[in-house]
């Protein structure tokens, strides 16, 4: 049984290997390395390095909001699957970022930021109710894999490589929504979803250019 001095060491064990670049480590090759690398004009690679250090950031607070939720959760089977989303994500997070790196970028400097903002957002769910944070999982699930339709769909027609990493991805993601309404989630009203929404453009549109 872990301790809460023990609980804290793995919670910053987390937090640094999502936060230092190239510290993560992925289970599964990224899809992208059987793709050739396409030319880009340097606006088309501009607006790729964009969506790609979004949906990088989109990962790093997938990895704050489970293991801010595997803090605080009630039951040891909800903090099992909480734990186990995040493993799978850290394969998102490693692919996005070395996506980043081969169109000669680099992940957001607003990460530290976000991961703390969304570390606080999952711990208070978990101290509400699983129902809440496991519908607050689904929640964001629905909401990366509309980011994820409309990102595959406004890169560039040559980067299939950026595109399969994002097609995995999204497999991925709504396995996690569906394992959390399969396992009590609370499903959001609408006017919900919608804040959510809101507040995810603050995001995307701050870590689009930093």
């Amino acid at each position: 049984m872990l301790n809460k001095l023990d609980k804290a060491v793995l919670q910053l064990d987390r937090a640094l290997q999502t936060l230092v670049p190239k510290a993560a480590k992925a289970d599964r090759p990224s899809p992208a390395h059987p793709l050739p690398e396409a030319e880009f004009s340097a606006s088309e690679r501009r607006h790729a390095v964009g969506l790609m250090r979004i949906n990088h950031t989109g990962e790093v607070c997938a990895q704050a909001l489970y293991a801010g939720q595997a803090t605080t959760a009630k039951l040891a089977t909800v903090r099992a699957e909480m734990e186990h989303a995040a493993d799978e994500e850290i394969d998102h997070l490693v692919w996005c970022e070395e996506r980043l790196y081969e169109l000669g970028s680099r992940p957001s400097i607003l990460n530290p930021f976000f991961y703390g903002a969304s570390f606080c957002i999952g711990a208070g769910a978990g101290l509400i109710s699983d129902k809440l944070s496991l519908g607050f999982v689904a929640a964001t699930e629905d909401q990366v894999c509309l980011h994820l339709d409309k990102h595959m769909a406004a890169l560039p027609a040559q980067d299939q490589r950026s595109r399969a990493v994002l097609s995995q991805m999204h497999i991925d993601e709504a396995k996690h929504k569906q394992m959390a309404l399969d396992s009590g989630g609370y499903e959001f009203p609408k006017p919900v979803m919608q804040v959510m929404t809101l507040v995810s453009k603050v995001m995307t549109q701050s870590t689009y250019r930093i």
